[in-house]
């Protein structure tokens, strides 16, 4: 997250360096009063107090991921997570980040499909100099031709580093751009080289003059401050920043899929992969929390928020598809991913071969495993444990005024909060019907998309 696709592992050690506000040991997420206005620019904010600790946690969430970007143009929303450090009027490049060290605070940005965030997490008494901060940089950016190629730089070898190197890299860009046809969701955040390398200054420039204005931006407030004073400082600092236009959010919607699609990497490697993904519902629509239970009983659950879901691991000893591979060696590793989507995405699932065993073994195994569930559905007691686990996952989701802050923006960017407040509810209200057509629906065999890292024997 999954942060985002790439920089979320590494997101994850900041957000346990950050200041946790300890919670009472209970299995149900806290009762969230989320107070919620917009300004008359357009900027929409969420406020919620904490006064467990007197700390805070200030996010700016806009509205612009992958999704956002068009052919020949892609990687600009993450080019921007780094460009957005690099200085505006009043902060020269890397202060911000050291102001907030400076207060003794930490933060961190992420880009995913559907968003670009930025975070601190600070002391109380810091929460003028944190808008004050986000505000500088969402009025006045430095989108200049020596940032430009500093951080193009800085993004081209992350690519380097996560997709070109890796023998398995490519597999994962592979199964999205061939399971999605014309859907942005076809290219992941990091973007590629070759758009990078042709992206203009101009180019760039009218990027965030369309995304990265206030009437496309949620801003989150929660810690130990008094609601209505923070309203009142967001409305100083904020007020006066002009809006854009609308931004377009034209997009071709994903015809159905009507047969299977593979591919296959041969290439140099030691361990082989296995990727398969499965068109999913999005995080509105009916069948989301029905497979949200799938992936639980399947995998092990993880819960919703796309930082927390690092830091503990999922509950996976009984999970069926743990027992199916692991369990019988086939697998040294298994895992699948149901994430919070605005438009519909994929549920998808990885697998790591042990040592010389067939990758049609492993996909025997698993596609078994799956047709199954589409035939027999899942039991009672299967049920009720993967609400249990996550009812508890959604504790994780909310132990701190950070983790709470990214819900709230997150699920607010991608289609309001009330999809993360009635979470335990929708959770708590599937049944075993409900999960078996979620099943029949998305496990169908012209429904997937099966990609295979296959290093060829060494000599």
């Amino acid at each position: 997250m999954l942060r985002n696709w790439f920089a979320g592992l590494a997101a994850t050690a900041l957000l346990l360096a950050a200041p946790v506000a300890p919670r009472a040991q209970s299995l149900r997420p806290p009762k969230l009063d989320i107070s919620q206005f917009t300004l008359p620019n357009g900027l929409n904010v969420v406020a919620l107090e904490d006064h467990s600790a007197p700390i805070v946690n200030v996010q700016v969430w806009y509205h612009v991921g992958s999704k956002d970007e068009r052919a020949g143009r892609t990687g600009f929303a993450h080019l921007f997570e780094h460009l957005m450090f690099k200085g505006s009027a009043h902060v020269k490049p890397q202060e911000h980040a050291q102001r907030v060290s400076d207060v003794g605070g930490v933060l961190n940005a992420g880009t995913n499909f559907d968003y670009t965030s930025y975070w601190e997490t600070v002391p109380a008494t810091a929460l003028e100099q944190m808008l004050w901060l986000e505000a500088d940089r969402m009025g006045s950016l430095n989108v200049d031709e020596a940032n430009l190629k500093s951080e193009r730089q800085v993004v081209i070898e992350e690519l380097r580093l996560r997709i070109e190197n890796p023998p398995y890299g490519k597999l994962a860009p592979l199964v999205f751009s061939t399971a999605f046809q014309k859907h942005s969701y076809h290219w992941l955040p990091i973007g590629s080289k070759e758009d990078l390398e042709a992206a203009t200054l101009d180019d760039v420039r009218a990027f965030h003059n369309t995304y990265y204005v206030p009437n496309n931006a949620t801003l989150v407030v929660v810690g130990d401050v008094d609601a209505d004073d923070a309203v009142k400082r967001v409305e100083h600092h904020f007020g006066g920043i002009a809006p854009g236009p609308a931004p377009s959010r034209v997009r071709t919607p994903e015809p159905e899929q009507t047969g299977e699609r593979r591919l296959v990497i041969r290439k140099e490697g030691t361990t082989a992969y296995l990727k398969a993904g499965y068109h999913a519902p999005a995080a509105a629509d009916a069948d989301f929390h029905p497979l949200l239970i799938l992936d639980a009983v399947l995998t092990g659950a993880k819960g919703l928020n796309l930082w927390s879901s690092f830091r503990v691991a999922p509950p996976q000893r009984s999970a069926r598809l743990y027992r199916a591979l692991v369990e019988r060696g086939l697998a040294s590793a298994v895992s699948g991913s149901l994430m919070p989507t605005e438009d519909p995405f994929l549920y998808t699932i990885s697998a790591t071969a042990t040592e010389r065993t067939p990758l049609a073994a492993v996909e025997g195994a698993l596609l078994e495993a799956l047709d199954r569930v589409v035939r027999e559905g899942i039991t009672e007691a299967e049920l009720k444990k993967a609400k249990a686990q996550l009812r508890a996952r959604l504790v994780f989701d909310t132990d701190s005024v950070t983790n709470i802050a990214h819900q709230l923006g997150y699920f607010e960017t991608i289609g309001g909060v009330d999809l993360f407040v009635d979470a335990p509810a929708r959770i708590a209200a599937v049944s075993v019907e409900e999960a078996a057509d979620a099943a029949r629906r998305v496990f169908a065999q012209s429904n997937r998309t099966i990609g295979w890292f296959d290093p060829p024997p060494a000599a």
